[in-house]
């Protein structure tokens, strides 16, 4: 049963975290450079220039920078890449300004992430109001222009994958259409990588027989996309790529139940190339589960490491964590104290002679990462004295640790003045554990 025709709109703000970090820069500073005039991008440590690309300028995406690419590649591309560390708490504060805005047009609006939404408008404009819709897009992108500092790309449609794409078209500050007539001309040509729901890996098993397009996938036979997708995943994309979506704009966004990331390795991984073959692809996976917290402004308790054996077995480890996080270091640190349990450990899959072939990440017991504040002030707090009571053992360690010294420097001293007394006057006129009373007797 098809839905009743809908007027839909996917808004997308350009280079969020890169626009609002700009526009913070420039309050800051009013006499600063423009962070979106510039290449620059945001992420990765500042100060020692690792980690990976979040955010980028259009003047860096012409030097080919790319989002999640480790900013020491992103920085050979361009070597005078300005880099900014990531600011959630100014990014949370343009997100509920641009929603307060997108609320104003519509009661009807599904927030799906920090930077996005949809906005169900059929109750404001009829479908076959097309040039009312382009109108009212101009009016949207105009309001959070001259309100807020930013640009945003409206996508219009009659659903939401539509809308979705369409917002994805060229930008900066742009309204775009694709409705089912316009699909065969503006989406069809497009590399199959595009199509909105199609993963990367679902992607390259469609290159491999073949469909490197989304026409060509709108055009495959159902059978055929089962068979290389499975049931369900086929039958979903040989709808999205004829423009079919049959998913309403629900106000209350379900929060995900868990965020992760998996690889397919290029080799068996053993323990002889775990190191080198293994470890970076826990810390890309952890980079990227990380980006996705905090681009949702999620954070998470639990950690969950997995692999699939080359066998296809699955096998995985958990733990909860005492406080949230959405910090790439912290979720790799985790996930490699689950792995060396689950791969090294006396019974790991290494030791039963176990190989893998898929590595897996992933972070669950969500929660928007704003309501737990005061959560993060304790955790700081604790942090502190923590960090204070590490230095104090530590100090104690030292101490110790000197005076074991001294103590070794001390006998030493005294085994050298016996030797030497001995030798003088004979074997066994000092001998250790004698008092000083034992020692005057025992001269001559």
């Amino acid at each position: 049963m098809e839905l009743e025709e809908r007027t839909i709109f996917h808004v997308d703000v350009n280079s969020a975290f890169l626009s609002w970090s700009a526009l913070k820069r420039l309050e800051e500073d009013p006499g600063s450079l423009d962070l979106r005039t510039i290449p620059s991008a945001v992420g990765g440590d500042v100060k020692t220039r690792h980690g990976v690309i979040t955010a980028k300028s259009i003047p860096a995406k012409k030097y080919g920078v790319q989002t999640g690419e480790p900013v020491v590649k992103a920085l050979q591309k361009c070597p005078h890449l300005v880099l900014v560390p990531s600011d959630f708490e100014t990014y949370r504060k343009y997100s509920r300004a641009l929603m307060e805005i997108l609320a104003q047009y519509t009661p009807l609006l599904q927030q799906m992430s920090i930077d996005e939404a949809f906005l169900d408008l059929t109750q404001k404009l009829a479908p076959e109001d097309r040039e009312g819709a382009m109108i009212l897009a101009q009016q949207i992108r105009n309001q959070v222009r001259e309100e807020l500092g930013f640009t945003v790309n409206v996508g219009i449609s009659n659903n939401k994958l539509l809308a979705k794409m369409a917002s994805d078209f060229q930008k900066p500050d742009r309204t775009h259409t694709l409705y089912p007539e316009e699909v065969p001309v503006k989406m069809w040509p497009l590399p199959i990588k595009e199509l909105y729901g199609c993963g990367k890996q679902t992607a390259q098993k469609l290159q491999l027989v073949g469909i490197n397009t989304i026409g060509e996938a709108a055009a495959a036979e159902l059978e055929l996309l089962q068979s290389v997708l499975g049931e369900r995943t086929g039958l979903f994309i040989r709808n999205s790529a004829n423009g079919i979506s049959r998913s309403r704009v629900t106000p209350e966004r379900e929060q995900a139940k868990s965020v992760s990331n998996e690889r397919t390795l290029s080799e068996d991984i053993d323990r002889d190339n775990y190191e080198t073959k293994g470890l970076p692809v826990i810390r890309m996976l952890s980079e990227k589960v990380a980006g996705r917290l905090q681009k949702s402004g999620l954070a998470g308790q639990t950690v969950t490491f997995q692999v699939k054996s080359s066998d296809f077995d699955r096998y995985s480890r958990q733990t909860t964590l005492s406080n949230v996080t959405d910090r790439a270091d912290e979720i790799e640190t985790t996930a490699l104290y689950l792995a060396d349990h689950l791969l090294n450990g006396p019974r790991g899959l290494f030791e039963e002679g176990i190989s893998i072939r898929l590595i897996g990440v992933g972070v669950s017991r969500l929660s928007q990462k704003q309501m737990q504040q005061m959560d993060l002030f304790a955790w700081a707090e604790q942090n502190e004295e923590d960090r204070k009571k590490l230095a104090m053992e530590d100090h104690k360690r030292r101490a110790q640790e000197e005076k074991e010294k001294a103590e070794k420097a001390r006998q030493a001293r005294l085994n050298s003045m016996m030797e030497e007394i001995n030798g003088k006057f004979g074997s066994g006129t000092v001998r250790k554990g004698d008092t000083g009373t034992d020692l005057q007797q025992n001269c001559p």
